[in-house]
């Protein structure tokens, strides 16, 4: 299935519909990368969109059902299990490198 549409379904491919934005958020260039959606719009949601998308295209790592992603502003939010330190690490340094992440929360996550 993938990260992306386990966590958030619909196709990471097709656009899906904009959620609307509200009325104060900015527009155009001047969207936070954070909020920055995975075809250029303003989505609540974007980085953690992007950071499970970047996770399914990344042939190093497979889905793991019992890791999820989340944000707090520009923290990568990582919840759940993964089977090892190796692999946390690797989602880890996946995540880190997704424009608009300032650091990755990993103190949800237990390994084993």
């Amino acid at each position: 299935m993938g990260f992306f549409d386990r966590i958030f379904g619909g196709k990471k491919d097709e656009p899906a519909p904009a959620p609307a934005a509200p009325a104060d958020a900015p527009q155009g260039d001047a969207i936070p990368p954070e909020r920055l959606g995975l075809n250029g719009e303003y989505d609540q949601s974007g980085l953690a969109k992007r950071v499970a998308k970047a996770f399914d295209d990344d042939a190093s790592v497979t889905d793991v059902e019992t890791l999820w992603v989340a944000q707090t502003g520009g923290t990568v939010v990582l919840k759940g299990k993964v089977p090892s330190q190796d692999m946390l690490n690797k989602f880890v340094a996946i995540a880190e490198g997704v424009n608009g992440a300032t650091s990755v929360d990993t103190s949800q996550v237990t390994v084993g």
